[in-house]
């Protein structure tokens, strides 16, 4: 099981027309506590940001599961609603989990939520995707981020 950490790293970037710029970029980073969060974070950030850079804000996602796919360059936050049937009552029970995606689009996340959810046996049904502002994902394991649902490299 993962713990993924939402990463907020700020810097001065220079923009397209010269300026320079503070922004403020999140990352996703899976680690086991806040504090290997933020030494992964500095690790892996040092290599695209020129200059200097602080770690202003840490905290936990809270993800089920992530589903990456290598043609896609943002990440979609997925609502999942599990179906179950409570049998005492027989009513329909839903509980809701977060899926990141991969994808190029909504259309594309969609795509790729729904085959990763191929093999499971429970129903389910897509209640939101909504982009995220995320500039990268850093798994703990480097060879997770190729293991997508269709397409492998």
């Amino acid at each position: 099981m993962s713990n993924w950490f939402e990463c907020k790293v700020s810097y001065d970037k220079m923009m397209e027309n010269g300026v320079q710029k503070r922004v403020s970029e999140p990352y996703l980073v899976d680690a086991l506590s806040f504090t290997e969060a933020e030494a992964r974070i500095i690790e892996e950030v040092k290599h695209y940001v020129s200059g200097e850079f602080i770690v202003a804000n840490i905290k936990r996602a809270k993800l089920a599961e992530l589903f990456f796919n290598e043609t896609g360059d943002r990440y979609y936050k997925v609502k999942v609603l599990f179906i179950t049937l409570d049998e005492k009552s027989g009513a329909e029970r839903k509980t809701a989990v977060q899926i990141l995606a991969q994808a190029s689009d909504v259309k594309e996340a969609l795509a790729v939520v729904e085959n990763g959810m191929k093999g499971t046996m429970s129903d389910y049904e897509i209640a939101s995707i909504t982009e995220t502002m995320l500039m990268d994902v850093f798994p703990f394991d480097a060879d997770a981020k190729v293991k997508t649902p269709e397409k492998s490299e």
